[in-house]
């Protein structure tokens, strides 16, 4: 089958382009040569899209969650049969963490494809929509609220490397943070400190935000945390970290195919990394199973 490797040589905080040689000289033992790296913000669609084009039958993507996402949104919308493989040069690596992988070891991927020895399995991919803009896909996880100011604050911080960066920030906010009214469902509007909609049990490098969650059981994992006094956030944060918080009466767990959130104003939302404003009050999340095929092994 046929192999093409994507990096980002922005990934990581240039982590994808210090670790492309090793990578292509360990795929190059193998035979596989075919090696493309993205030149802009974006640049993932264009060419997942010449990969499945090219009929392409594994396509190797070298980066973070973000990078990840962006290759897996174009290839999932195409209905593509290609199957995407990891290999890490990110910050918190939260999907290969979610599907059990340590996509460190180049030479042994390559090796495994080479011989035709990888598993794959399909995995579930979310969708967010509002009124007025077209529906978008994520892989990983979607966040409204206190998500979207830690992303904020995060991408100011480029000296600091690795999960650290998104645990300084959410200390830094916690605080200061004001919370911010959402009905559920259709419910009375409440005060929230965060919303997030989780396809696995990780995000942000370091919270194990949804420990049950699954990436291939056709749900999705809604964590709502109602707003709390400023000093009694720290604690809670610290046990999200540890996967600990759902027990706390002001957290609410669902598991679910389809959620309806009705807020203030058009919120905005990060979904896998990337912040996005609503075009409309009203957003639906919802899943599609099986969306993807991934490398498992």
């Amino acid at each position: 089958m046929s192999v093409r490797i994507l990096y980002n040589p922005a990934s990581g905080r240039g982590r994808g382009a210090r670790r492309i040689a090793g990578i292509r000289q360990a795929f190059a033992r193998c035979g596989f040569t075919d090696v493309r790296a993205t030149t802009r913000a974006g640049d993932e669609a264009r060419l997942v899209r010449e990969a499945i084009t090219d009929g392409i039958g594994t396509i190797v993507v070298c980066g973070g969650d973000g990078t990840w996402s962006n290759c897996a949104v174009p290839l999932a919308e195409a209905g593509s049969p290609a199957r995407m493989a990891l290999l890490a040069a990110g910050t918190g690596n939260d999907f290969a963490k979610n599907l059990g992988l340590d996509p460190r070891d180049p030479a042994h991927l390559a090796e495994r494809l080479a011989d035709g020895a990888v598993r794959e399995r399909r995995v579930d991919m979310g969708a967010v929509a509002a009124a007025g803009t077209p529906e978008r896909l994520f892989l990983n996880v979607l966040g409204f609220g206190y998500d979207v100011a830690v992303t904020q604050a995060s991408q100011r911080h480029r000296a600091i490397k690795g999960p650290a960066v998104y645990v300084l920030t959410a200390l830094q906010g916690i605080v200061t943070y004001r919370g911010f009214p959402v009905a559920i469902d259709g419910g009375p509007m409440q005060e929230h400190l965060l919303t997030v909609f989780s396809n696995g049990a990780y995000f942000g490098g370091a919270f194990h935000i949804a420990p049950p969650a699954a990436i291939d059981d056709g749900l999705l994992d809604a964590i709502l945390v109602r707003d709390l006094p400023p000093l009694a956030r720290v604690p809670l944060l610290a046990r999200a970290a540890l996967g600990r918080h759902l027990t706390d009466a002001r957290v609410t767990h669902r598991r679910t195919a389809a959620i309806r959130l009705t807020f203030a104003a058009p919120p905005w939302f990060e979904a896998d990394g990337e912040l996005v404003e609503a075009a409309d009050a009203t957003v639906t999340v919802g899943i599609r199973p099986g969306a993807l095929r991934v490398v498992d092994a």
